[in-house]
């Protein structure tokens, strides 16, 4: 599968950087607060030029600027970090209780700070526009409800990680967005689709509690489970199939100018 193949070429380019960061005395802890940090610096971009057309100028003009793509870059090395403190962690025997719950801590603060940062973008736009700001508002949202939901979750039950959008496909849909030029295909996305993940935790959660079968695999459930794909684990067809039709509306859906929101709010006033 593709996801196969692509995650065991991370998964060996990741440990090996682990072990020489090791060898050099790097703290897991240090690893994760140096990726918020980045995760900060990358949201402040955002705030500059989110919608702004990749340009090698920081000279702001035409809807082009440097800012995107230097978001892009600080957003590739948080990810960087991201990875790399917990196979620190791992690898060297550094796991402590605190460390997992900083990690956890940070990344609450990194899905905040960079849709707040694409937020002031759009609110500093002349006229602003109300329309993106509030899906920055509703992906915000969703993305912290995903964590959330699996959190209180596992205070009740042993593990609750089902769902499509986990971090990792939170970020990357980032990633692809800014590097496609398209904040508005994002927000759209990450605004409604993840919130399904976090219902379906909670039905999850709901129906472990009250004893009910549930099917984590649905290739091993029947047929009309069987074809959610967007419920198929990681590394399957399935959901590589799925990733590919969220990579497309990243790159290819239409780029809207209009502001609905506005103009319904300017009707009713």
């Amino acid at each position: 599968m593709i996801g196969r193949g692509i995650g065991a070429g991370f998964s060996i380019a990741r440990d090996f950087i682990a072990r020489g960061l090791i060898r050099l005395g790097v703290r897991p802890n240090g690893i994760s607060m140096t990726g918020m940090c980045i995760t900060f610096a990358a949201a402040v971009c955002y705030a500059l030029g989110a919608g702004d057309a990749f340009a090698w100028s920081w000279r702001v003009g035409a809807g082009a600027s440097a800012w995107p793509l230097t978001a892009a870059g600080m957003l590739i090395l948080a990810m960087a970090c991201d990875m790399l403190d917990g196979a620190v962690a791992r690898l060297g025997d550094l796991k402590t209780t605190f460390g997992a719950f900083l990690d956890s801590t940070l990344d609450r603060y990194g899905d905040f700070v960079i849709y707040l940062g694409i937020s002031v973008f759009y609110v500093l736009q002349s006229p602003a526009n109300v329309t993106f700001m509030v899906l920055c508002w509703l992906a915000m949202f969703s993305a912290i409800m995903i964590s959330y939901t699996r959190a209180r979750a596992e205070d009740l039950i042993n593990a609750c990680q089902v769902g499509f959008w986990q971090r990792g496909e939170r970020a990357a849909a980032i990633l692809i967005a800014t590097f496609a030029h398209n904040m508005p295909a994002l927000l759209t996305q990450q605004a409604f689709s993840p919130m399904f993940t976090a219902l379906r935790r909670i039905d999850y959660t709901r129906r472990k509690l009250g004893g009910k079968a549930t099917v984590d695999d649905p290739r091993q459930g029947p047929w009309w489970m069987w074809i959610r794909l967007w419920r198929w684990p990681r590394m399957s067809w399935g959901y590589d199939l799925v990733v590919g039709v969220n990579i497309a509306w990243l790159i290819f859906a239409p780029v809207p100018t209009a502001d609905p929101l506005r103009e319904l709010i300017e009707r009713l006033s």
